[in-house]
């Protein structure tokens, strides 16, 4: 299964130096034994159109082999938990978006 998170950072965030601390956190969950693989990133600098939202600040796709792994991402690994209590207080807004 696929899991996307999209991160709209605070504006008092949005500086070179805490940007690349954020950039820092997201290697960092990326080790999680649970994720099978991943990407992250920032919007990419495709054309304006109605079905398009450039509009958050960073993105991350994982992948999990199963459920099970996603769950025990979610409930019981200490990446993931470090990650959550060390930068939520950093986003205006997180959309998640699951894949079967």
């Amino acid at each position: 299964m696929e899991h996307h998170v999209y991160f709209w950072l605070t504006e008092e965030k949005n500086n070179h130096e805490e940007l690349a601390q954020f950039e820092q956190g997201i290697r960092d969950l990326l080790k999680s034994p649970n994720i099978a693989s991943s990407h992250w990133g920032k919007p990419a600098q495709t054309a304006e159109r109605p079905v398009t939202d450039h509009t958050w600040t960073y993105g991350i796709s994982l992948k999990f082999d199963s459920l099970a792994d996603h769950d025990r991402y979610q409930e019981d690994d200490p990446v993931h938990e470090a990650f959550v209590t060390n930068y939520k207080s950093w986003f205006a807004r997180v959309q998640v978006m699951d894949l079967a």
